[in-house]
């Protein structure tokens, strides 16, 4: 292939992969003026929309630790938990709106992510993860002991009671836009590069250059910071935050199936993962015989999928033949398009 030249077949994959993408950002967001067309049930389709846009940013952030950085964490709560908390107190005590009361909750989360970093990246394997897991139960503690946090009985987020359920939505769906794009972008940058050569050998990765600390380290940040906002997000539509729940090790459970099932180390994995998540689970929830069966259901298809496609759906689908609903390719141009004319990172 001649310099400067890109396959006109991959370059048009790319174009209809950002059409398609477009249309799915344009309908999220007209979605609350088809409220007509759904009558009675528009307010419980918002809400599932929304709670999806929640838990696919959630799956996301669990898979840029896990699928490119190797770090399998227990922990994810406890962010989910001090983003929520912060907001509820900078919303009640000083007022502050809630779009910057997510930021903040955002902010503390990511400092903590950041201190617990130099302690837990020295770890690897199931002692990062038992480790993580205990910093999320020690939170728990702290949260109970103070009266500021309301102790057990937790705090309402009061300027949440004053929002109908279309701005509860456009919150939860701005937010899952803008981290799926930011994803992309952060996937096709410099450090992108490092990320996916982690995900496929860190050793070598680090052989060739690849900082393994640094990398891991910023992964923490962004991964700390959006979790966090989640976190906040989510409560947002709940109005009351209350720390056994917040700081439950059930997310991470969530979490890890949606990820497993939709494809780790993919883009695209957690967004299949989360919509079949949220279905599931609401349907799950309507089923009275069941009680709290509903983890072990879920946990049996998590290992009915693992044995049908180890990958998860869109691994399997990416491998099998070569289908991608969101691409992260980089294709080497002008002088390097000669030299790796077909070079893929996913």
């Amino acid at each position: 292939m001649k310099p400067g030249i890109v396959k006109v077949g991959k370059k048009k994959n790319s174009i209809v992969q950002l059409i398609v993408f477009a249309v799915i950002i344009v309908a999220l967001l007209l979605l609350p003026f088809w409220g007509r067309i759904f009558g009675q049930s528009y307010d419980y389709i918002i809400f599932i929309v929304g709670l999806m846009g929640v838990y696919i940013t959630l799956g996301q952030m669990w898979n840029l630790l896990a699928g490119y950085s190797g770090l399998v964490s227990l922990g994810l709560q406890m962010f989910i938990g001090v983003g929520a908390y912060v907001l509820a107190l900078v919303a009640n005590y000083w007022h502050v709106p809630l779009v910057l009361g997510l930021f903040m909750g955002g902010a503390v989360a990511m400092v903590i992510g950041v201190g617990l970093s130099y302690l837990l990246l020295r770890m690897r394997g199931m002692y990062f993860a038992i480790a993580s897991w205990m910093f999320a139960q020690a939170a728990v503690l702290v949260i109970v002991l103070f009266p500021l946090f309301g102790k057990g009985l937790g705090l309402f987020i009061t300027p949440a009671r004053q929002l109908d359920n279309t701005q509860k939505y456009y919150f939860s769906v701005v937010m899952f836009i803008v981290v799926t794009i930011v994803f992309v972008i952060l996937l096709r940058s410099k450090l992108g590069l490092g990320l996916l050569a982690i995900r496929d050998n860190d050793t070598a990765s680090q052989t060739s250059g690849v900082p393994l600390f640094r990398s891991k380290l910023i992964c923490m940040m962004i991964s700390s910071f959006i979790t966090g906002v989640a976190g906040g997000v989510y409560y947002i539509s709940q109005v009351w935050v209350q720390p056994l729940k917040a700081f439950d090790i059930s997310w991470t459970v969530a979490v890890v199936f949606i990820v497993v099932i939709g494809g780790i180390g993919t883009t695209t994995g957690p967004i299949i993962g989360g919509v079949i998540y949220v279905f599931l689970s609401q349907y799950l929830a309507t089923l009275s015989q069941i009680g709290s069966l509903n983890m072990v259901i879920l946990g049996v298809i998590a290992v009915a999928v693992i044995l049908a496609a180890p990958k998860g759906i869109v691994g399997t689908l990416q491998n099998r033949f070569g289908f991608e609903i969101i691409s992260v390719r980089r294709w080497m141009m002008k002088n390097y398009s000669d030299r790796l004319p077909d070079a893929s990172l996913e």
